[in-house]
C-alpha cells in the first residue's frame, strides 16, 4: 500500500479517562472491519503495548528507538493477536527521551518524519497514537505527526477545564507546526446512567462542544477493566459486552467522520 495512512492521535493530559482503552479497542475495532491498523506506543508506562500482549521482554525494537532514528517503523512494528492489528511498542527508555532530543532544532517532528518519510511507505491504513498523560514533548510529537486528535474525556465534574488547556495545545501546534491537524472527535467515556452528575456532563460536554463530540459515548463497564490484565482488547476478551459494543459503534463513526474529512 503506498497511500499514506491517516494519523489519529489519542490524547488527553488527565490520566485514568481510558485513552489507552480507547486506543486499543479502537483500533481493534478497525482491525476487525477490514481495515490495517498501527498502534504507537508512545507512553513509557507501555500500558497499550501490555494490553495487547507484547511482553517486556520481547519488546527488542520499541517507539524509542523510531524518535531516536535508530530503527524505523517495520523494524520496530510487532503483530498482535488481533489479525490486522500491529503496535510499535514502549518501554521505559522513553523516560529519558527529553533529556536527549530537547536540544535537537527538530524535536518536536521526530515522529512525523518516521511516520510521513518511511522510504518503503507504511502499509497501514490507519496509525493510532497513544500518548502519555501530559502534554509534554512525546505529545507534542504525536501532535506534530498527526491528521487529527481523538479526545477521550472521562464523565466526571473537572472534564472541561482539563479539555481547553488540550486544545489550546493542539492549536498552538496547528498555527506554528501542523496545520492540517483538526479536532477528529471527542469521546466520553466511563459513563453511568445512575449517576446525575455523569449525565450533567454530556449534556454540558455537547453544549460546549457541539458536533465534535462523539454520539457513542463509552459506558463503563467491568469487562473493558478486566481485559488488560489478559493481555486482550475487550473485543476479543468479550465481545458481546457493552463496552465492547460501543467501541464496535465508535469505530463506525470514526471511519464516517475520515470520509468526510478525505472528501473536503
Amino acid at each position: 500500500m503506498s497511500t499514506r495512512p491517516r494519523i489519529i492521535t489519542v490524547a488527553n493530559q488527565k490520566g485514568g479517562v481510558g485513552k489507552t482503552t480507547t486506543a486499543i479497542n479502537l483500533a481493534t475495532a478497525l482491525a476487525a472491519i477490514g481495515e490495517r491498523a498501527l498502534i504507537v506506543d508512545i507512553d513509557p508506562q507501555g500500558n497499550a503495548s501490555t494490553g495487547l500482549g507484547i511482553d517486556r521482554q520481547a519488546r527488542m525494537i520499541s517507539s524509542y528507538d523510531v524518535l531516536t532514528g535508530a530503527a524505523g517503523v517495520a523494524e520496530a512494528a510487532m503483530e498482535t493477536a488481533v489479525p490486522g492489528l500491529s503496535v510499535i511498542p514502549s518501554t521505559l527508555d522513553l523516560l529519558g527521551i527529553e533529556m536527549e532530543i530537547s536540544e535537537a532544532a527538530d524535536r518536536v517532528l521526530k515522529l512525523r518524519r518516521a511516520l510521513r518519510e518511511a522510504p518503503e511507505g507504511i502499509p497501514y491504513s490507519y496509525v493510532l497514537v497513544d500518548c502519555p498523560p501530559s502534554l509534554n514533548l512525546l505529545t507534542l510529537n504525536a501532535m506534530a505527526a498527526a491528521d487529527s486528535i481523538l479526545v477521550p474525556l472521562q464523565c466526571e465534574f473537572f472534564a472541561l477545564e482539563g479539555l481547553s488547556q488540550l486544545l489550546e495545545t493542539v492549536e498552538q501546534i496547528r498555527t506554528s507546526i501542523n496545520p492540517r491537524l483538526t479536532i477528529q472527535g471527542i469521546v466520553l467515556t466511563m459513563f453511568d446512567r445512575r449517576n446525575n452528575l455523569a449525565n450533567q456532563v454530556v449534556e454540558d460536554v455537547r453544549a460546549h462542544m457541539g458536533e465534535a463530540v462523539y454520539e457513542t459515548v463509552i459506558p463503563r463497564n467491568v469487562r473493558v477493566s478486566e481485559a488488560p490484565s489478559y493481555g486482550k482488547p475487550a473485543i476479543l476478551y468479550d465481545l458481546k459486552c457493552s463496552g465492547s459494543q460501543a467501541y464496535l459503534q465508535l469505530a463506525s463513526e470514526v471511519i464516517r467522520r475520515e470520509r468526510r474529512l478525505r472528501a473536503a
